[in-house]
């Protein structure tokens, strides 16, 4: 495997999505504002995303990848057999979560938007929207576990393409807005649902000469499922933690008027890098490390995670940057059209500033867990990841009522901070990983070339600042083009001092 290959094959397609998502958005943005409307929308809308994301970036194949592998070694029966087991178990419990949720969920809603109780006519319509969106949980999560068949045959592409029907669906409904009116809110939760369907039909397709499912209700729960499901548990919370935490800040941000949509937007830009620098990453990486693992080949071991480690921060590292250079032209040029007004910019652009701060940090844990998801090590990152998620919990609580819902993203940014930190120290002390010289280097030569980049980019921002006033038409090319030409000059001056070597391109891992 080729990490760069694969990963800017993973990082494509993801990105073709979030474009089409940021697309999406702003049509949202123009009809939907940061309204009540808006907000029940996109509690329906987060729900099962974050469910999505939860089991389809990266945290399913945390689980599912090393033991299948292991499976394929002794032969591919043994491993269509496993995949069968667990296939059938999750389709079960899944529709059982489903159909009790959909029955129960005025208080799942009152538990997730508890601040929404003060408006009955808000409340009400999260509610009838949520039970039209939350199949989308059972389609979206069997897709999860065909997107981990093809990752652990080093097949990236469909997985990562998968999304995009999401956001084509939603997109294909937007451009009806004006004729729907009062209605958008409701064809969209549909399109949410149909959507989830009909990628998981795509990923059926492209998975059939690895894996056709075998629908049995007579399964046998012997030694190796109940490891997975043991494994799978804590690796749902410790690889989703940001999302976990995003979700906690939904729950708190609730109880402030327009809140939710402003952190929504905000987190929108920043999960563009994190989806590259983190997620892809993570995914590409872990079918091979798991192999080295069970080779025992420590040389490999130790290239391919500082490899890995490497790219995170190449591709994190100038992001943050930028976004703390320009969050409120970024969030004006991408959103601040229709509905969402000047207000709504600001605040988006705040909320977004101190996400940017952490935006490393939650690519770092991403590549870390991974490191322990290859060696079956699933509790040390959930250990982690429930207490960074107190630690968020008891910062947005003290200090909610005080400063607002600003405190969200500084305390997802801290928490998250303080977890990748806590898995670099325990990685260390167990010699799975350590920073040597041969990582130090290349990490000067990245914060360098950051640096230099970051100069340009300020300069270019301020000296365009006319054309990125909120009332510019001509904002929204303006940053593209901007963003181009730094990203160029960050490239040219990481080849010049070597930050980025051609050669890595061929490398085989």
């Amino acid at each position: 495997m080729n990490l760069i290959k694969s990963t800017t094959t993973f990082s494509f397609y993801t990105l073709i999505s979030r474009i089409l998502g940021y697309l999406r958005d702003v049509l949202i943005a123009i009809y939907l504002g940061s309204g009540p409307v808006a907000d029940a929308f996109f509690v329906a809308f987060r729900i099962p995303n974050t469910f999505r994301r939860l089991f389809s970036e990266g945290t399913f194949n945390a689980a599912f990848v090393p033991s299948y592998s292991s499976e394929l070694v002794k032969g591919k029966k043994k491993a269509q057999s496993f995949a069968n087991e667990i296939f059938n178990l999750l389709l079960i419990g899944l529709f059982f979560i489903v159909v009790i949720i959909e029955i129960l969920m005025p208080g799942f809603i009152y538990i997730i938007a508890p601040g929404f109780n003060e408006n009955s006519e808000k409340l009400g319509l999260t509610i009838y929207l949520t039970r039209i969106t939350f199949p989308f949980l059972l389609f979206v999560s069997l897709a999860s576990f065909f997107s981990a068949i093809l990752n652990s045959h080093n097949k990236f592409a469909a997985a990562a393409a998968a999304p995009i029907i999401l956001n084509i669906f939603l997109i294909i409904v937007l451009f009806y807005g004006s004729y729907l009116n009062d209605q958008l809110v409701v064809f969209l939760s549909y399109a949410v649902s149909l959507a989830g369907l009909v990628q998981l039909i795509l990923l059926v397709y492209y998975s059939r000469n690895l894996y056709l499912p075998k629908f049995s209700l007579k399964f046998k729960i012997g030694n190796k499922i109940k490891i997975f499901f043991n494994k799978l548990l804590p690796s749902i919370f410790s690889s989703g933690v940001t999302q976990i935490n995003i979700l906690v800040g939904t729950i708190i941000a609730s109880f402030q008027a327009s809140a939710v949509s402003y952190l929504y937007y905000a987190d929108r830009i920043y999960q563009i890098n994190l989806a590259i620098a983190g997620i892809a990453i993570g995914t590409v990486l872990l079918p091979s490390l798991s192999k080295y693992i069970q080779s025992k080949d420590q040389k490999k071991i130790i290239f391919i995670q500082n490899k890995a480690l490497e790219l995170s921060l190449f591709l994190s590292l100038p992001a943050a940057i930028s976004l703390l250079i320009a969050s409120e032209e970024i969030t004006s040029s991408l959103f601040g059209y229709g509905s969402f007004d000047k207000l709504s910019v600001k605040k988006s652009a705040e909320a977004l500033f101190y996400f940017a701060l952490g935006l490393p940090a939650f690519s770092f844990i991403k590549i870390f867990s991974s490191f322990l998801f290859a060696r079956n090590n699933t509790k040390i990152p959930f250990y982690f990841s429930l207490f960074s998620v107190i630690i968020n919990i008891t910062i947005s609580l003290y200090f909610f009522n005080e400063i607002g819902f600003i405190i969200i993203p500084i305390a997802t940014t801290i928490s998250s901070w303080l977890n990748s930190l806590l898995l670099l120290f325990f990685l260390n002390k167990k010699n799975y990983f350590s920073l040597n010289l041969n990582l130090i280097i290349p990490i000067f030569k990245i914060v360098f070339s950051t640096i230099l980049t970051s100069m340009i980019f300020y300069y270019l921002i301020n000296f365009f600042a006319d054309n990125l006033d909120y009332e510019s038409e001509f904002k929204l090319l303006t940053i593209i083009l901007l963003v181009i030409v730094t990203l160029i000059a960050y490239i040219l001056i990481s080849v010049l001092t070597k930050a980025f070597k051609i050669s890595d391109i061929k490398l085989k891992y």
